[in-house]
């Protein structure tokens, strides 16, 4: 069974920086892409960061030139770099992982909080 494990959230001050993990187990597949989306209270999930096993990425503009993207593709992880965050990036975070073969797949999220 593939499972998307996160690690890395948690609270923060304006102004700081996280970095996000999430590890690929039980697949016996790389994923084509992988990335990150986000779910505030109250809003749709949203795409914050994604990449393929080519290196390409799309970042949403509200996080670009803050946000970093990448991944290993020989471990199928990848990992979300948050620089100079705001409350406004409060969220949980949700990896995700595409397969042209299999499908798409969702972590269970890890929450981050940004306080002022």
């Amino acid at each position: 069974q593939v499972q998307l494990v996160e690690s890395g959230g948690g609270s923060v001050q304006a102004g700081g920086s996280l970095r996000l993990s999430c590890a690929a187990s039980g697949s016996m597949f790389t994923f084509n892409g992988m990335g990150w989306y986000r779910q505030a209270p109250g809003k749709q999930r949203e795409l914050v960061a994604v990449t393929s096993t080519g290196g390409s990425t799309n970042y949403a503009d509200s996080v670009k030139g803050r946000f970093a993207i990448s991944r290993d593709n020989a471990k199928n992880t990848v990992y979300l770099q948050m620089n100079s965050l705001k409350p406004g990036d409060t969220a949980v975070y949700y990896c995700y992982g595409r397969s042209f073969a299999f499908g798409d797949y969702w972590g269970q999220g890890t929450q981050v909080t940004v306080s002022s």
